[in-house]
Formats: C-alpha cells, sequence, structure tokens
C-alpha cells in the first residue's frame, strides 16, 4: 500500500504542480484516475487474498497518494497567485464582465485565498483518490486476484 501509495504520489504529485499552475479544475480529474490506479497497484504489489481487503489497501493507497495531489493543488496555485498577482487577477476577472470593485488592494487575503482554494481542492482530491482507489482494487481483486493460487475460489456457476 505504501510503495504504490508513493510511486502514484510522486506522479500524482509532479502532474498536480502542472496543472494546478495552468488548469486548476482540471486536477481532481487527473485525481480519478490516478486514485484508481494507486489502488489496482496496490492490489499488484501485496496481493490481498479477499474482497474487503483489496478494497482497504487500494483506499489506503489512493488516500497516500492523494497527498501528492494536495501538494501540488497548493504548490501551483500559489504559483499562479504570485505570477499573476492581486491586480492582475482582478483585470482578468474584469475582462470576463465581473465587477470586482476595489477588491485588489490587500494581497494578504489574496495570497492566502489562494492558499485556502489550494488547500480545499487538494482534501478533495485526497477524499476521491481515496474512494477510486478502493475501486481499483476491487478491479485488481476481480480481474486477476480471485484467479491467483491461495485467493477465495470463485462461486458455482459463475
Amino acid at each position: 500500500m505504501l510503495k504504490s501509495g508513493l510511486i502514484i504520489g510522486g506522479l500524482t504529485l509532479l502532474l498536480a504542480t502542472l496543472f494546478g499552475f495552468l488548469f486548476p479544475l482540471c486536477v481532481p480529474c487527473l485525481a480519478l484516475a490516478l486514485g484508481a490506479g494507486a489502488g489496482y497497484l496496490a492490489g499488484q504489489f501485496e496481493k490481498p487474498g479477499e474482497t474487503r481487503r483489496a478494497a482497504g489497501v487500494g483506499a489506503g493507497a489512493g488516500a497516500i497518494a492523494g497527498v501528492g495531489a494536495l501538494i501540488g493543488h497548493v504548490v501551483g496555485g500559489l504559483i499562479n497567485a504570485v505570477i499573476t498577482g492581486p491586480e492582475g487577477s482582478a483585470q482578468l476577472l474584469e475582462q470576463l464582465g465581473i465587477d470586482v470593485g476595489n477588491t485588489s488592494g490587500n494581497p494578504v487575503a489574496f495570497y492566502g485565498g489562494a492558499l485556502a482554494v489550494g488547500c480545499c481542492f487538494g482534501v478533495l482530491d485526497i477524499a476521491l483518490m481515496a474512494g477510486l482507489g478502493a475501486v481499483g482494487g476491487l478491479l485488481w481483486y476481480q480481474m486477476t486476484g480471485k484467479n491467483q493460487v491461495g485467493g477465495m475460489p470463485a462461486a458455482p456457476g459463475m
């Protein structure tokens, strides 16, 4: 679980930093695929012998990998906030037709908001990756785990 979580977590960290900087709303979509991948990989490494154990191992690996998404989201969002700045962000919103008034005067609130949004999305990513990690672990069990030596035999008629 730890091994697959760290492998996928490192990949997630890199991708979440890149996409958190360019397209922050795409990171939860990445979390879906990478969480399932972490769960499947955890099943491949640990080879749990029953369905419940496969789901638990997958969820743990997905949650560990989700920490990489959290860190990547925060880092990418803060890099974007530093490059854009409060004034640039206000100009962008005004070009989109959103009246922001005089909100660009407090940089502490701007950078604090960028940090808070990154953390909120990161926590969402952890939850998504843990859930999809459980699904990935179950997929591993259904595809290869139950057919291995020591695995649970298939029910008659299946």
